[in-house]
């Protein structure tokens, strides 16, 4: 066991089935390659959809450093549904909003969208190797359909028509590969430091690893996109300071003149600060500890912190990129994550894009691999995630172009704005760091033409949460969302129309997971109840759910088992809410996972 600051790092045994002549003789549904944060959320959202998989992390460890820090609502949202929110409520730290400074000078403060109706908050700090444990601390409850593999680093693959053969690797650092060892003897092998090379075969690969993803460049491809100049430097550091969580930001301040500043605030008194360096710097002195070091201290002296004891954890190095692939699917190839897209670190997109690219994968590829849709319903996948890097991009790019200036003439600009912005406020807010928010499918293949509405989730957008009433053993209506299709329908007095009630219970037991939650109002009978696995009944007397989704008698939203809507109505016709489920599954007990 190695301690870094207030985190203690397992190592964990390589770990090696016993192999029939240098395979692993079991055929895995998924393989995921990549054992990362967004490769073992991937395989938890696939386990609630009872598809086993196989994670293959080259390291025997979770990451070194805090890496990715900032986990957004949408994030959490999808934690919730894979069983580990209450370990990353626990350990994070909330925040809302955050300030930027001119030099010394506060010129803007922002805060994030809020209010009572919801659960989560806007957003909490947690360091990536605490996100990584509490995730493995997941699978661990679900090792009869999840195996991962420690220390198994994949050295190349084969695809085949009905799937894929990977190489991988397993074991210690010594060079030497181990050969013609007995079955049943690999694990040991491997423990003992020799390298134990095997192959196994898969229906799918999904390439979680990251931005140097092995998987991307056997396939010959290359993140396509705009790359940046500025380089960063990040730091993290022990200090006991009681400022609060928020995000800071500073622009030409005297610890980093004519560059800029980013500090947060973590859990166990860890402070993570990235600061910029000059584009034609030495990166290896720059990160030397001598230059670290003095570099924090003047930076604490700036902010007043400077009598705090103190001391170097963690140091890297980052340069921002916003590039992708120009698709995800690739036959029986998946690239989810950094191994997809490359993000900018401002705003915050890049583990929370992640997440979301891997939950989005997770039912669909549930219904290939369960028979309930063709393998091209993971097309829609790369579709919507695509779309999605493009609006994260945009925003992105704004704000890494006010961060770090890719010319003189943008520098200029930013000086101009920095000077004006704290005598006027209008011209501050162009320093908003956009802080990632979730990405509506507005155009998605998956969306059914709806009415007309003057509020509320439209279709491709995430739903929106709210509390629920009486009725249930849930306290918000995402509680209710999970590997299913739901039918959110509204009835004044807790009854629906009998043709639509019908057509709600021919789906309830239909080969498609489906539930109903009936929105009862103020004139329903408060003792009538309808509680079951397919069906749920929830008390809105004041009418809270029927605001925020701008319903009234008769709505019914549709509600995909990514918590995106697929469509909303006023007064649907039964055949309409089975053409919108069939643009996903369009004739369930299809041949298992066939294009």
């Amino acid at each position: 066991m190695q301690t870094i600051g207030p985190f203690a790092y397992v190592r964990h045994r390589p770990s090696v089935p016993a192999l029939d002549a240098d395979r692993d003789p079991a055929r895995h549904r998924v393989a995921i390659v990549g054992g990362g944060p967004v490769g073992l959320l991937l395989a938890l959202a696939l386990a609630r959809w009872k598809i086993p998989s196989v994670v293959l992390e080259a390291d025997d460890t979770v990451c070194v450093g805090s890496r990715a820090i900032c986990i957004s609502r949408r994030s959490l949202e999808i934690i919730a549904q894979v069983g580990a929110l209450d370990a990353f409520l626990g350990k994070g730290l909330d925040w809302a909003g955050g300030r930027s400074f001119y030099r010394t000078t506060e010129i803007f403060r922002f805060a994030m969208l809020h209010d009572d109706d919801q659960k989560l908050p806007p957003m909490i700090n947690i360091q990536q190797y605490w996100i990584e444990q509490f995730l493995v601390d997941a699978i661990d409850r679900h090792r009869g359909l999840i195996d991962l593999r420690w220390a198994n680093e994949v050295t190349g693959f084969v695809r085949r028509a009905d799937g894929v053969e990977i190489s991988v690797r397993a074991g210690g650092t010594a060079d030497d590969a181990a050969t013609g060892h007995p079955s049943g003897a690999a694990e040991t092998d491997a423990a003992a430091g020799a390298r134990i090379g095997y192959a196994l075969d898969a229906d799918w690969l999904v390439a979680c690893d990251g931005g140097q993803s092995l998987v991307r460049k056997q396939l010959g491809l290359k993140l396509e996109g705009t790359a940046f100049e500025g380089k960063y430097v990040i730091v993290d550091i022990e200090l006991p300071s009681a400022y609060p969580a928020e995000r800071r930001a500073w622009f030409d301040p005297p610890s980093n003149p004519g560059y800029t500043v980013l500090m947060h605030k973590q859990p166990d008194d860890v402070w993570r600060i990235d600061y910029q360096i000059p584009d034609d710097a030495d990166l290896d002195a720059a990160l030397a500890e001598p230059a670290v070091t003095a570099f924090v201290r003047r930076h604490l002296e700036m902010i007043g912190d400077a009598g705090l004891p103190w001391r170097l954890l963690w140091i890297s190095a980052y340069r921002a990129g916003a590039m992708t692939l120009p698709r995800y699917r690739y036959d029986r190839v998946l690239f989810v994550g950094n191994a997809a897209h490359a993000m900018p670190i401002f705003g915050v997109r890049g583990l929370n894009s992640g997440f979301d690219d891997a939950y989005n994968l997770a039912w669909k590829l549930a219904a290939v691999l369960h028979g309930r849709s063709p393998a091209a319903l993971l097309d829609t996948y790369s579709e919507e995630r695509l779309h999605a890097f493009h609006v994260n991009a945009a925003s992105a790019i704004q704000s890494t172009e006010f961060m770090a200036p890719p010319s003189r003439g943008f520098a200029l600009m930013r000086e101009a704005a920095l000077s004006l912005a704290e005598r006027h406020p209008h011209i501050a807010s162009v320093v908003n760091p956009r802080q990632t928010s979730a990405i509506d499918y507005d155009r998605s293949p998956l969306n059914t033409p709806s009415d007309d509405f003057d509020a509320g989730p439209a279709p491709g957008s995430v739903t929106s949460d709210c509390p629920l009433g009486g009725m249930v053993d849930a306290t918000h209506l995402s509680d209710l969302l999970g590997p299913h299709w739901t039918a959110l329908a509204f009835a004044d007095d807790g009854r629906l129309a009998p043709r639509i009630d019908d057509a709600l219970r021919t789906l309830e037991a239909g080969p498609i997971p489906f539930r109903t939650i009936v929105v009862a109002g103020a004139a329903a009978d408060r003792a009538a109840t309808e509680v079951g696995e397919r069906r749920l009944r929830v008390l809105d007397e004041a009418a809270r759910i029927a605001r925020r989704y701008c319903a009234a008698d008769g709505t019914v939203y549709l509600i995909r088992p990514d918590a995106h809507v697929a469509g909303r109505w006023r007064h649907p016709d039964p055949a309409v809410i089975q053409t919108a489920i069939a643009r996903a599954h369009p004739t369930p007990n299809h041949a298992r996972g066939r294009a």
